[in-house]
């Protein structure tokens, strides 16, 4: 073994030190010494990360770093400052509490080759802290095909120049050299503190002696071969009793094996890397060795594939995620051979579609249901009520006499709790029943009931009365809409604000409305939070994304068209990986994700006001009266000329705590600190439940306005 030495590692000098200052000074007067300093872009470099580093790292102490080879001093951060700035952008693929728990990893590599592109991608990456490098042969012309070196380097011990690209990359990275390389006798020596052994030598007898010897300390072994991108895996960490090689070449003599020429190696190495699994090239290859080539091809590519294999190996195993003994093969050819074109994107598919049919907001398109009779129109208008997710959870019948509102539990969710959203639409439904039957002659009693799942939840009598106050809100009951577009924060007056107040009061219900810049920048601030919350919940993620329709791929008639979540180009094109569980599984992992609820909060940034429904308690009964108060508010507010965007935080149907855990049980504690903030912000008083979230803005008409099934609806013939 060799000691660290100066013609392969950086001096790293402290200038505030005396002894290190002198050696400065002595650089600095000589003039074949070049010095770089680029601190100060580092610092401020350093400043612009996210999170902030602490003021510690900041003031972190800066070092010189001497590469005498290069005869050039380089300024530098200090190693925390240094690391972190120099790994920033692994993150998330690698968090930062899994880059220090790397930090801590010492990889030993035997066979500077192969071995030169993997102790280059786990310097890159940062995958370990402490590197050994086992070589005795210098680096040729012939092997700049694959090893990145330079011919500069012609001659240099092959651990020599891979330790110096690394301290050129990071002077931090511990490197402890074998120029002599390994025999039999020095394995044991050269795994002492090594975590993880990664073999690329030429001599079996060290091969097979390596990982008896890794077995015997527990210590796993990877091999990366150029052919066909193998990557080989032995757990001796977690197998102890694994045979070496996974027992495909039994129980050899290492004596044997010392001093075997490239020829005699090829029926071993044949059985090592499986010859009906190597490529043609290959095989066609060993048959020519010391014939009409001198030893088995290696391209650079290839071997810099394999560096990145065990690269990613090591992760997996100094992280403590799944990784298994065995062999994959990674192969190009194979994969370039497969190329196929990739799927039109989904936003791109939609835009197809006739843009003029895509904004056309038609009466006659939306009434396609609509006869002369006037009970049909009641019964369609009742169908147009809004609900969460355009799931339409209900059932409607109708006769000559009455007009029936059912629930249909088969259409809930689980936000849906105790079907109280569901009762908040049946509310709207019969709110707009209530206004088409004035409309037409035929309002009578209404009747609500306890709400049993199939029971009718609400009943309306024909009669032969109206009402000036509900017909006059017909055409604007017609034209009533989800406008999620972004607005302008315009003030209402306070007669626009007593109008919808009045509005809510009128069907048993209460108005919060809030006004005030800095409260509707809290509420933004709970609504992306609870965003947040639904988006790295599973079970509520898989609903939402659930309820997104594509036009000319989906059925319109329930869910969201995604025209109408008014996204831009960049929206939309991030929402397919927003679609995505496994992208929301590992931003849960780490309680990440603080950009998913940005759309909402910037949104309710733009409005004039929130307005929320406040119910008197939580019975069906309650949740209906909410939901017509919703439907009044909404058609009213769009009268005024306001947009309005229905919002509904996660929590909102959660009363009880024991809801909110089956709600979400990793985010329950978070989403009752979120309920209890927004009742605090718009002034909810204490026995209240809120029905609904209304956002309220000025802002351009939709781009579309959602359709309605037809099979929810039922017309009895007396």
């Amino acid at each position: 073994m060799n000691e660290p030495r100066g013609d392969y590692t950086a001096l790293l000098l402290d200038e505030g030190h005396s002894g290190d200052a002198a050696v400065l000074d002595r650089l600095r007067r000589d003039p074949a010494v070049v010095f770089v300093d680029r601190l100060e872009h580092q610092r401020d470099t350093l400043r612009t990360l996210v999170p902030a580093p602490a003021p510690g790292v900041l003031d972190e102490t800066p070092v010189w770093a001497y590469y005498s080879w290069r005869r050039t001093v380089v300024r530098l951060l200090g190693p925390t400052a240094f690391r972190l700035l120099r790994l920033d952008r692994n993150r998330n693929k690698v968090t930062a509490q899994e880059q220090e728990r790397l930090r801590d990893v010492t990889v030993g590599i035997v066979g500077l080759s192969v071995g030169h592109a993997v102790a280059l991608a786990l310097t890159l990456e940062g995958a370990c802290g402490g590197l050994r490098l086992a070589d005795f042969d210098t680096l040729e012309l012939s092997n700049l095909n694959r090893v990145p070196g330079s011919v500069l380097d012609l001659g240099v011990n092959k651990a020599v120049v891979a330790a110096r690209r690394i301290a050129e990359i990071d002077p931090y990275v511990t490197v402890t050299l074998w120029e002599d390389g390994l025999d039999v006798e020095s394995v044991a020596e050269f795994l002492d503190g090594t975590d993880v052994v990664v073999d690329e030598c030429d001599s079996l007898d060290v091969k097979v002696s390596l990982r008896r010897e890794a077995r015997r300390r527990g210590l796993p072994v990877l091999m990366a071969t150029s052919d066909r991108g193998l990557l080989d895996v032995e757990r001796f960490d977690l197998e102890p009793d694994r045979p070496v090689f996974h027992g495909v070449i039994g129980d050899v003599d290492v004596e044997s094996l010392a001093g075997l020429g490239s020829r005699d190696k090829i029926p071993l190495v044949l059985h090592i890397l499986d010859a009906a699994q190597l490529s043609a090239t290959m095989a066609a290859s060993l048959v020519e060795v010391d014939e009409t080539i001198s030893t088995w091809p290696q391209l650079g590519g290839e071997v810099l594939l394999g560096g990145a294999e065990v690269a990613a190996a090591v992760r997996r195993i100094a992280l403590g995620q799944p990784l298994a003994s065995g062999r994959c093969r990674m192969d190009l050819d194979r994969h370039l051979d497969a190329l196929t074109d990739p799927p039109t994107p989904l936003h791109l598919r939609q835009e197809s579609a006739d843009p003029g049919a895509a904004t056309a907001v038609s009466h006659d398109a939306v009434d396609s249901l609509d006869t002369v009779d006037a009970v049909d129109t009641v019964v369609n208008a009742a169908a147009r009520a809004p609900s969460g997710g355009n799931i339409q959870p209900w059932t409607i019948t109708a006769d000559d006499e009455e007009l029936s509102i059912s629930l249909a539990p088969e259409h809930t969710t689980v936000m849906d709790v105790e079907y109280r959203g569901s009762y908040v639409a049946v509310g709207a439904a019969l709110h707009n029943a209530r206004i088409a039957a004035s409309a037409a002659g035929l309002l009578g009693a209404v009747t609500v009931h306890d709400g049993e799942p199939w029971l009718p939840v609400a009943t309306m009598t024909f009669g032969d009365g109206s009402e000036r106050e509900l017909t006059d809100r017909y055409e604007h009951m017609l034209d009533r809409t989800t406008n999620r577009r972004p607005g302008v924060p315009r003030p209402l007056d306070d007669t626009q604000a007593g109008l919808l107040a009045e509005s809510a009061s009128r069907e048993g219900a209460r108005l919060c409305l809030v006004t005030d810049r800095d409260d509707i920048a809290a509420i933004g601030a709970i609504l992306a939070e609870s965003d947040r919350i639904r988006f790295l919940t599973p079970t509520l993620h898989r609903e939402m994304i659930g309820e997104l329709r594509w036009p000319r791929i989906d059925s319109l008639e329930t869910g969201i068209d995604v025209r109408a979540l008014e996204l831009d180009s960049a929206e939309l094109s991030t929402l397919a990986l927003l679609r995505r569980p496994d992208v929301m599984e590992h931003l849960g992992a780490q309680d990440g994700g603080r950009a998913l609820g940005k759309s909402t909060a910037d949104r309710v940034a733009s409005s004039s006001a929130i307005a929320v429904v406040a119910i008197p308690g939580s019975t069906p009964r309650d949740y209906v009266r909410g939901g017509e108060a919703t439907e009044s508010v909404w058609i009213d507010a769009q009268a005024l000329g306001l947009a309005v965007q229905p919002i509904s935080p996660v929590f909102l149907y959660g009363v009880e705590r024991a809801e909110l855990d089956r709600l979400s049980p990793r985010y329950a504690a978070p989403l009752e600190r979120l309920r209890q903030e927004l009742f605090d912000v718009v002034g909810a008083k204490a026995g209240e439940a809120l029905a609904m979230v209304l956002r309220l803005s000025h802002a351009p008409g939709p781009s579309v306005r959602s359709e309605r099934r037809a099979d929810r609806v039922r017309r009895r013939i007396s």
